[in-house]
């Protein structure tokens, strides 16, 4: 692909701020957007349906759950406002994205249970007991296949991963990839063209 994109890690457009609006659970949020990240003018459709169809964490969840692709971070504000008991890693390449991210979290009183981070910056020893993620399925095929293989090795044994993607942007046949792979995927909900896939750890050997 050519040109500028939301998974460019250092924009060159000029920021012009923006603020998205959107409720979750009756819980309403105002965060910080810009020009430059993904989806900057509205609460993206597929991360919409991702947080109203997939299995929110509950107030009791502890551990760390990982935001793969946090953009300027609504996935990590509502993980983090739902489970307040546990920690957040909000990763993204895109340093505006990031640096949103973090002001959102501060804004929203946040950040002590959040770290916002670049992907190389999270050790390998970082584990998760939660990912969830709107994958950026326009990097491309092999691109995402590689995002998912580094990312989703490090679920803890008895965590979960909740992706949500576009059928006619390949949701089944990434269901059919995960479980080639040897992920147990099923598709828990179908809303507006999307597919909610919920992955489990392939089982022990």
């Amino acid at each position: 692909m050519t040109g500028e994109h939301y998974f460019t890690p250092a924009p060159g457009s000029t920021a012009r701020p923006r603020e998205v609006s959107f409720s979750v659970g009756g819980q309403d949020y105002t965060l910080a957007a810009s020009t430059g990240v993904f989806s900057s003018d509205r609460l993206d459709p597929g991360t919409a349906v991702l947080l109203r169809k997939a299995d929110l964490p509950g107030p009791g969840t502890t551990g760390t759950l990982l935001d793969l692709g946090c953009g300027y971070g609504p996935i990590t504000a509502v993980l983090a406002t739902v489970a307040p008991l546990a920690r957040v890693v909000a990763v993204d390449v895109n340093e505006r994205a990031r640096e949103l991210a973090r002001r959102n979290a501060e804004t929203l009183g946040l950040a002590q249970r959040v770290r916002v981070a670049a992907p190389d910056e999270v050790g390998d020893e970082v584990s998760f007991d939660q990912i969830w993620s709107n994958p950026p399925i326009h990097v491309g095929k092999s691109e995402l296949h590689a995002l998912l293989r580094r990312w989703l090795p490090r679920l803890a044994p008895d965590g979960v991963a909740w992706l949500v993607v576009g059928k006619n942007l390949g949701g089944d046949s990434l269901q059919q990839w995960l479980i080639d792979q040897g992920w147990p995927t099923e598709r828990r909900a179908s809303q507006k063209g999307f597919r909610i896939l919920r992955v489990s750890p392939p089982p022990p050997r």
